[in-house]
């Protein structure tokens, strides 16, 4: 898919990069980042480091879970709603969240709940930010909450990135509008279907875009492939749901998602504007298949039921802060 947005004539080769980039505090300017925008950017993202420290007790733990392959939901196929309910992990404090941390656990997949237009805006919106960075690897992220956007090896903040840079804010409040639109729908198609109170249930981090190729990884951050559990990488997470942009078999090969359980290997592949969602627990491990050609777009958007993890919707706001 070609944005239709104006190009900026830049990409992820046309400034210098650091390989050795690191996300701790003190290597902040490695990052690409000021100091004062370490908390609210590299720390996001530096605990998808702890991903890493439990690859290979993840890959002990599959070893022995079963490598047939179910496919969930056909790309070809619209579903109003396709569910499994699984049974729940020890994962959540049923006590201290109750009214939304899950009594019943499981997976969904519904298409309808954001058109192909609208998927269409999201895909221009990611990729006139990513004109200005971009992966050298296979995946790249924007964040519209934190900022933080893939830059050669490492991550820049979009909107202080564009202020150094002396360049307009690339993002309009439309943009904005739609995107918490769409958030709103799929944090009510969760209250719904896991019978909680949408008051209770909070928008958190990491929140993001993701574009997916198959060029070859540069870092852990470009190693998408590997089976996690959500709540395990991020505590905060409760319901994780993805809203996919572009279509398996038709934009990209490869890709599809995949959950893990013991019995085979369910996939859903992705059709634009469909949404899966799913609690967060071991209950549903998971990962994407490698992408081996085109470009498969994705969002991310995760949920809580802890307020004090809750993150508010991005707005033009923060290209002001």
């Amino acid at each position: 898919m070609v944005s239709k947005r104006k190009s900026h004539g830049l990409d992820s080769t046309s400034a210098p990069t650091k390989s050795n980039a690191t996300l701790d505090h003190a290597g902040s300017e490695k990052c690409g980042i000021s100091r004062n925008d370490t908390l609210a950017l590299c720390k996001p993202i530096a605990i998808r480091l702890t991903f890493i420290v439990s690859v290979v007790g993840i890959a002990l733990w599959c070893s022995g879970r079963s490598e047939e392959l179910i496919t969930f939901v056909k790309q070809q196929e619209v579903v109003i709603k396709r569910a499994q309910t699984v049974p729940c992990s020890k994962d959540y404090d049923l006590t201290l969240y109750k009214g939304c941390a899950p009594k019943r656990c499981g997976r969904v997949v519904m298409d309808g709940l954001v058109t192909s237009k609208e998927a269409e805006h999201l895909v221009e919106l990611v990729e006139s930010a990513l004109s200005y960075g971009g992966s050298t690897g296979g995946a790249s992220i924007l964040d519209l909450h934190s900022g933080a956007m893939s830059k050669g090896n490492g991550f820049v903040n979009i909107y202080s990135y564009l202020k150094k840079k002396k360049l307009d804010q690339i993002f309009t409040d439309d943009d904005f509008l739609l995107y918490t639109q769409i958030k709103n729908r799929i944090r009510q198609a969760i209250a719904t279907e896991f019978g909680i109170l949408q008051e209770n249930l909070y928008l958190t981090k990491p929140t993001f875009f993701s574009r997916m190729t198959n060029a070859t990884a540069k870092t852990i951050h470009d190693e998408y492939w590997h089976v996690h559990v959500d709540k395990e990488t991020y505590g905060s997470f409760f319901y994780t749901s993805l809203l996919y942009l572009t279509n398996h078999n038709i934009d990209y090969t490869g890709g599809r998602f995949i959950f893990n359980d013991a019995d085979a290997n369910r996939t859903v592949e992705p059709r634009t504007g469909r949404v899966s969602f799913f609690t967060s627990g071991s209950e549903n491990p998971h990962f994407v298949e490698k992408v081996t050609s085109g470009t498969r777009y994705a969002v991310t958007v995760s949920f809580t039921c802890d307020k004090d993890q809750a993150i508010r919707d991005p707005t033009s706001e923060a290209f002001q802060d």
